[in-house]
């Protein structure tokens, strides 16, 4: 018998698309959990998400595209090679009709990595100076 607590949510989602899509999804779970080891996985705005230091990446099957969501910084810093996909300030959208960027989505989880510890070693400097500071 199944234990409620060893049906992992991401799982879940990804079981509920075509077989194809199925492949595609977990390759992309893949890699994100290879570049980003430390990271945890849960389901947040309803679809796969890695988190450590924060948000670092969300991605979502659709019915012609795979969503990709590495936060705006992700998506400016990649502009150029992200600029033949349709995107927006946060996301961008990779047709099921293509082949899947891999080596670029490892590019952009590498970058939300760094630039995420950078963002929690800022805020623990803060926080130390601002405990040091007489009140």
């Amino acid at each position: 018998m199944t234990k409620i607590e060893d049906v992992n949510p991401i799982d879940e989602y990804i079981r509920q698309f075509p077989e194809e899509v199925q492949l595609l999804l977990q390759e992309i779970r893949q890699l994100i959990k290879e570049t980003a080891p430390e990271a945890e996985e849960k389901i947040s705005y309803q679809m796969p998400t890695f988190f450590q230091d924060g948000n670092l990446v969300h991605f979502a099957a659709y019915k012609n595209h795979i969503g990709f969501y590495p936060a705006p910084s992700g998506i400016e810093k990649f502009k150029q090679e992200l600029s033949k996909y349709k995107s927006a300030k946060g996301s961008v959208q990779f047709p099921l009709n293509q082949p899947i960027p891999f080596d670029l989505i490892r590019k952009i989880v590498a970058f939300r990595v760094a630039e995420n510890q950078a963002t929690a070693k800022n805020k623990q400097k803060k926080s130390k100076i601002k405990d040091k500071s007489p009140e």
